[in-house]
């Protein structure tokens, strides 16, 4: 049996999964022991960002928030992920 490498302690999110990117993660873990998991509350990391949007477009879309009873800017989101997924499947 191969020895495993020790998984080294991480400062940060960021530096691990960079760490990760590039590490072999055999090297670190034996896959034959492995469990199939599930994270049914894990919610994604997110960023902040500030977005620019003409004054009509918004109100727009409070609008239709409002109609589908969710909060606009998770409407957004969903407008965002069904377009990039749209547009992943056309390529």
């Amino acid at each position: 049996m191969k020895k495993l490498k020790s998984i080294p302690k991480f400062k940060n999110e960021k530096d691990e999964r960079e760490f990760w990117f590039k590490a072999d993660s055999a090297q670190y873990v034996d896959w034959k022991k492995s469990k199939l998991a599930s994270f049914p509350k894990l919610k994604p990391s997110t960023t902040t960002i500030s977005l620019r949007l003409p004054e009509s477009l918004l109100n727009e879309l409070k609008i239709v928030a409002n109609k589908r009873d969710v909060p606009y800017q998770s409407l957004i989101k969903i407008f965002l992920k069904e377009r990039v997924d749209r547009e992943r499947r056309s390529n």
